[in-house]
This record gives C-alpha cells, structure tokens and sequence, in this order.
C-alpha cells in the first residue's frame, strides 16, 4: 500500500522488451529493442547515456527484434546484437570497446542472449534455428574480445548424439540459443537450455 511511483523513463523505442535491468552503484543499464541501450540514474531517472547500433537493413531475425539484457565485469558491460555480433560497452560513456563477430547473419544467425560473464570469458549462443542454422555456444575473452572456444549445439559426425540425426540434417538442425544459462562454480560447468529445432514447423 506504500508503494508509489518515483519517476517514469520514456524509452522512445517501439518494439517488445524482453529485458533484464542490471543495477549497480545506483546506475540502471537497461537493453531494449533494435539493439538499443541505456544507462539511467536509479534514483531519478535521468538518462546517463544511451547506445544505438545500427543494423543491417535485410536482417533476418524471428520472432521479435529483442534483446535480453547485458553482462558485465569491471568497466565493461556485454550485448549480443540481432546481426549476429557480441559487443563490449564502456560502463561510464556507453562507447563500444570491442566487437566480435559470432557468425554471418545473412545465413541466418542472429544473437538475443543476455551475456553469462564466468571469470574472465564472456559466454553467449547463437540463434536462428527456424533458418536451418547450426547454434553454438561461444566464450569470448572478456578483456579482448577474442574466441576462446566454440560448442555447437547439434553434434557433427563421430561427437555423441550424432546418431539421432538423420543424414545431414546436422547442418541445419537449429538447437538455438536464446535463454541465459546457469554456472555451477563447485563443479566449474555450465548448463543451458537449448531449442528449437530446425525446421520447427
């Protein structure tokens, strides 16, 4: 019954928010749709910056142009971009750090995920799976940007599992990544929920 509203911060963005705040010394860093981004004062709702990144005009993406939330480690905040990249944001200015590209959208791949940050890498999916893509989970050096390690989500021949797909619908099975998974430090895993498949229709 207390509960009362403080402020009200006009996005200006048109679209589905399908976001997680981040909050941290009173700054709220906020994704929202089309790869935009912002960073407000959680005490009043001023504006502090606001990141835009331009996408290509034949973007394929399905099912909503959304992104769901950043990572961060120290100065850097972490993004995933509808064309397929993972990016790094100054924390303070907003300004792009580095930029690394995950795959080539124009055969389909696109990223939403928010960022999982474990140490030191920064660990991010693929999606696409209605477009015939093979998804992946990536780790990317916090610092640099750089890959670390690549895992796809659909086995290729001789790695197990293969055998549940028929002939070389591994290629194009899908099994995309698009939810945030889950970091077990006493066992130094990480756990993600994966789907769907391609086709799924």
């Amino acid at each position: 019954s207390r509960l009362k509203p403080l402020w009200t911060f006009q996005t200006g963005a048109i679209g589905n928010f399908e976001t997680t705040s981040l909050l941290r010394d009173n700054v709220l860093y906020v994704t929202g749709p089309q790869n935009l981004a912002w960073a407000i004062d959680a005490r009043t709702g001023r504006q502090i910056w606001r990141y835009r990144r331009e996408l290509p005009s034949n973007l394929t993406a399905c099912c909503g142009l959304v992104n769901r939330g950043f990572g961060v480690l120290g100065d850097k905040l972490f993004m995933t971009t509808l064309d397929a990249h993972v990016i790094a944001l100054d924390i303070k200015t907003g300004a792009v750090v580095w930029d690394a590209t995950l795959e080539d959208y124009k055969i389909g791949h696109s990223a939403t995920i928010a960022p999982l940050v474990v140490k030191d890498k920064v660990i991010v999916g693929a999606a696409g799976g209605e477009y015939g893509i093979r998804a992946f989970i990536d780790a990317y050096d916090a610092a640099t940007g750089k890959r670390v390690w690549r895992f796809y989500t659909v086995p290729a021949p001789g790695e197990p599992g293969n055998d549940t797909w028929a002939g070389d619908s591994w290629k194009t099975g899908g099994a995309s990544v698009w939810v945030t998974g889950a970091y077990d430090a006493e066992q130094n895993l990480l756990l993600y929920g994966i789907g769907n498949p391609g086709p799924d229709y």
